[in-house]
């Protein structure tokens, strides 16, 4: 008798606990409040078994299924997946202050100065601040046309060392893995405007794909990526911070501060610079802000500094060089399409000289190649993720005050509700403005929209054109490139782009100059 009691009240708690969360939990017992759907959770996972990689890729499936609005249960975090552009739009306008806050995940607050950075700080004076300066010292349209100079420099420098590789190469025909040239160039083009420093190579062989500097910041980036994707278990289960078996938080405090290391060197370099008078034609970045930092130190503190170089190299290496290695990836498994640029660029620029910033504009078609590319691959595909601050409606649904907002870019750029065969690289569906009111995202939208939007573009707009100027391209062995997407909160490529690259006879008398 007492054994039966005693299973029918752990029977009657049992059924209680699940009335309460099917009834109050989701949705039943709120008021008439209508909550978005979403599928069935599992206890303390609530729906993490669901957010495989690529995140974006699952997130899109389970729109199929359960409509461009839906919600899940992130350990310990309740989280809303939009992807339709109408509620994109919605969020961004009608509800951008209310979702300009960022959660606060534990990884981030430890690589981010404790969300003192640019992309990870809530919304309030503090972010407004960094915002200004950002927006009138560091990113502003002046100085960002004075760093054409820079980013047309350091193609060159690479179109050299890739023309050197070649012409020792066998038959006149090299392979190349673009990535960690792509790489090298965005990080020297950061550290020339940023810290005002050129990056060193190594006296044994100075044409090495890689920089001293870009090797280092780009093994820190390797070791930090992984624990920073939005399905990293150990942002939403705190017994797994408690406990830590992985190591995760050694982990990514010994790639900080090897990041950390490497910024001070620049700030240190810079402020003795100015100490001795050695500013320059145009300030770097670094200097301007330690010249603010004499009027206004209690603003200008060492932490708000190295914050914002970490969010500037952070943001802006990784990001553009993966465009630019998808965008010629896309290129090689669309040959006609490489012609197609290749000529344009002929006709325009010629083959007397190379491309500059000042030609991209007016190269039609490669401007139309890069917005396909981030159409298809955006550098972040389910963008950073917002936090509500209050309570609002999407979609009809109501959604709680911290909520945490992820936007999937990547499938509002694939919606076949939108846009004539989306999975279809087809840069011509951009021409004469054809596909202008259709939404593409790939910087966000809103008051949190990337501020480093015009660098980027102008960045991979100038050095595709330069690779496709100077070098025919072709697959290795003839097969086909391979186009698995990883996951995280960028897109790269599974497998790094391999390419057998040869000099462009009719470019041959611009190239020899570059020797």
């Amino acid at each position: 008798m007492v054994d039966n009691a005693y299973v029918v009240v752990v029977l009657s708690v049992g059924i209680l606990f699940l009335v309460h969360y099917y009834l109050v939990g989701r949705g039943g017992g709120n008021g008439g409040r209508q909550l978005p759907p979403g599928p069935p959770a599992m206890p303390v996972l609530g729906h993490l078994h669901l957010a495989k990689k690529p995140m974006h890729v699952a997130m899109a499936r389970l729109a199929a299924r359960y409509g461009p609005v839906f919600s899940l249960r992130l350990g310990s975090r309740d989280a809303l997946v939009v992807s339709s552009p109408e509620c994109a739009r919605e969020c961004f306008t009608e509800h951008d202050v209310t979702f300009a806050n960022r959660p606060r995940f534990p990884s981030q607050l430890l690589v981010s100065f404790n969300g003192a950075a640019l992309g990870t700080s809530s919304y309030g004076p503090h972010w407004r601040n960094l915002r200004r300066i950002v927006a009138v010292q560091l990113l502003s349209a002046h100085r960002v046309g004075c760093m054409s100079g820079v980013i047309s420099a350091e193609a060159r420098a690479m179109v050299r060392r890739i023309y050197r590789a070649a012409a020792a190469a066998p038959g006149g025909a090299t392979r190349i893995q673009l990535k960690r040239r792509l790489f090298e160039l965005s990080l020297s083009v950061l550290m020339e405007t940023i810290a005002q420093t050129k990056a060193t190579r190594p006296e044994t062989d100075p044409d090495t794909d890689m920089s001293v500097e870009a090797q280092e910041f780009k093994q820190v980036v390797d070791e930090l990526v992984p624990h920073l994707g939005t399905a990293n278990l150990w942002d939403y289960l705190p017994a797994l911070r408690w406990f830590d078996v992985f190591g995760v938080r050694n982990k990514i405090l010994a790639a900080v501060s090897r990041r950390d290391a490497f910024l001070r060197r620049l700030i240190d370099a810079e402020r003795r610079r100015l100490d001795d008078g050695d500013e320059g034609e145009e300030k770097s970045m670094i200097a301007v802000l330690l010249t603010l930092q004499k009027t206004e130190p209690e603003v200008y503190t060492e932490k708000m500094i190295t914050a914002l170089c970490a969010n500037l190299f952070g943001a802006g290496t990784e990001t553009t060089s993966t465009t630019t290695e998808w965008a010629m990836s896309l290129l090689l498994n669309h040959p006609e399409t490489l012609k197609k640029a290749q000529a344009e660029i002929d006709a325009s620029v010629s083959t007397s000289r190379l491309i500059t910033a000042d030609d991209v504009p007016r190269l039609g078609y490669l401007q139309c190649i890069v917005r396909e590319t981030l159409r298809l691959y955006p550098a972040a595909p389910m963008l950073l993720p917002h936090e509500s601050s209050s309570d609002c409606k999407v979609g009809g649904y109501n959604v709680p005050r911290g909520t945490m907002l992820f936007v999937n870019a990547y499938a509002i750029h694939r919606d076949p509700a939108a846009w004539e065969e989306p999975e279809r690289f087809m840069p011509e569906r951009f021409e004469d403005g054809k596909s202008d009111a259709l939404l593409i995202m790939p910087f966000g939208l809103g008051r949190r929209r990337c501020p480093g939007e015009t660098l980027a573009l102008r960045t991979v707009g100038l050095v595709l054109g330069t690779l496709i100027q100077c070098f025919d391209w072709e697959r290795v062995d003839g097969v086909e490139i391979d186009m698995t997407e990883s996951g995280g909160f960028t897109i790269p490529k599974v497998v790094p782009l391999e390419a057998m690259c040869t000099p462009r006879a009719a470019m041959g008398d611009v190239l020899q100059k570059l020797l």
